[in-house]
């Protein structure tokens, strides 16, 4: 695959897939956001940790949809890896080492003028009559148990009221009335999560943009986390790596603060200090939304709010959602995760992890299949060196899978036959207990196990299905002739 570094928004984006056959699926049909949508797409391609069936299918473009007449709702953007590195030019197992590489050359965004910004074509400020998101937004919502509807793709862009330092990430954001929507932060020192504690303790609102429906590079960056990106690294930067041109942003017109200059939507507004919603209040259901795990988050009895200015977006615009389990946050979160992973431990022994897969199944965040070549006696016990390297590397991690050279890491049949021909459990299981991880996952709590201290522990666990380096002859595959099977089969081995 060649290099793409011209779709750089939205729109591009779509006339790319359309030239792949069987990437995007477009429909007529009239759909309601409330729950059909999504329910749709769960048979069409969302896949991931979603309750079977599901699979792995085209992205779909709804274009008539229940109550938003004129607006589209795309979904499953990036719910395929293949799609991903169409959409990034990329060979899609070799996507960890794209994104490690556009941090180390990252290209900072820049502000463009206003006349060059396709987001704000139209124009709806808060204070005019009838002003209301719910009706602005196509907000899909995943299920009926659904606290309300969820923009689940927006870029949330915001400054450290300090130092002005900016940075971009993605979070679950319920419309909750006419100008207020409530925001989600996982537990943990985050970029966003820090200027907004600064500036409510500064009793001050915190300027925040959310920028919908733009260029997945930019999407993917977003989900960096530290020490690959430490507080004042503006991910928006690594998308520009990845594309070696910059992401272009431009002033909002209600805040202080920019946006992506090509998104489809941007919402403006304000977090506002020490005032707190519950999430569900409009619903009373007692949930969220479905998380990456696989199961329905319960709603929080106190989130911060946003206090909607504006909404500004392209004519015929195109909501971009996502369904919380499916494949696409496997490829948000997990490429990523595979980058910092990639080059924490190439720092530390070069030359021995071949490749790195975030595991569809952990949702992106809590398996990784690392892939490891032993070349000299020295190296036995390092594999194990670069398993805590990971979960170093990413926090959230709990599980780690190593694996031989000869053993393709995104091939889950040739992973379980390493687990069942090259470990022994009493021996390859290394077990790393009270380590906190994520608090999403059910099992990390005190009811299900009373050893540990509190919810979002874990016992991380690595499981080493490599060769001992001296038995390496002992375990060699069995070989087969090596010949092109194009010449009898080419319908099946044509070059694409």
């Amino acid at each position: 695959m060649t290099e793409n570094n011209t779709n750089t928004d939205f729109r591009s984006i779509l006339e790319l897939l359309k030239s792949h056959p069987g990437q995007l699926l477009e429909t007529d049909v009239l759909v309601d956001p409330n729950a059909e949508l999504s329910g749709v797409y769960r048979h069409v391609g969302a896949a991931g940790t979603v309750m079977r069936p599901t699979r792995i299918g085209p992205m779909m473009i709804f274009n008539n949809v229940k109550g938003h007449e004129g607006a589209r709702v795309a979904i499953g953007v990036l719910a395929s890896r293949e799609r991903v590195g169409i959409m990034l030019g990329c060979d899609p197992k070799r996507l960890g080492f794209l994104l490690k590489d556009a941090v180390a050359n990252a290209i900072a965004p820049i502000t463009v003028a206003a006349d060059k910004a396709v987001c704000q074509e139209v124009v709806h400020l808060a204070s005019e009559p009838g002003f209301d998101i719910r009706k602005l937004l196509p907000a899909p919502t995943n299920t009926t148990e659904d606290a309300g509807p969820y923009v689940t793709m927006g870029m949330c862009y915001a400054s450290d009221p300090e130092t002005g330092e900016s940075d971009v990430t993605i979070h679950r954001l319920c419309l909750q009335s006419a100008d207020e929507i409530s925001m989600y932060f996982v537990p943990g020192a985050r970029h966003l999560t820090v200027f907004r504690e600064k500036a409510e303790k500064a009793g001050k609102p915190l300027p925040i943009s959310i920028s919908i429906g733009v260029d997945p590079a930019a999407e993917i960056a977003a989900c960096f986390e530290p020490p690959t990106t430490p507080l004042g690294f503006n991910e928006l930067s690594i998308a520009g790596g990845i594309r070696k041109r910059p992401v272009e942003l431009v002033q909002c017109l209600t805040i202080d603060e920019k946006a992506i200059a090509n998104a489809e939507y941007v919402i403006e507004g304000e977090l506002i200090p020490g005032v707190r919603v519950r999430e569900d209040q409009n619903t009373n259901t007692g949930k969220a939304m479905p998380e990456f795990p696989g199961y329905t988050g319960g709603a929080v009895a106190e989130l911060p709010v946003i206090k909607v200015t504006a909404i500004t977006h392209r004519t015929d615009p195109i909501m971009q959602t996502v369904i919380g389990p499916s494949e696409e946050h496997v490829n948000l979160a997990g490429i990523p995760t595979e980058a910092s992973i990639l080059g924490m431990v190439e720092q530390a022994m070069p030359g021995r992890l071949l490749n790195v897969y975030s595991h569809s199944s952990g949702g992106g965040k809590y398996m990784a299949v690392m892939q490891f070549k032993k070349t000299v006696p020295s190296d036995e016990g390092r594999q194990r060196q670069a398993a805590l390297l990971a979960f170093s590397a990413f926090s959230e991690l709990k599980h780690v899978v190593l694996v031989d050279e000869d053993v393709d890491p995104f091939d889950s049949n040739d992973v379980l036959w390493s687990l069942n021909t090259r470990y022994q459990g009493d021996i390859d299981t290394i077990f790393i207990p009270g380590v906190r991880c994520h608090p999403l996952d059910p099992s990390q709590s005190p009811e299900y196990n009373p050893a540990l201290r509190d919810k979002g522990i874990s016992c991380k666990t690595i499981f080493d299905c490599t060769v001992p380096f001296k038995l390496k002859d002992k375990f060699k595959r069995a070989e087969f002739m090596d010949v092109d099977p194009a010449k009898w089969a080419p319908s099946l081995f044509e070059t694409k």
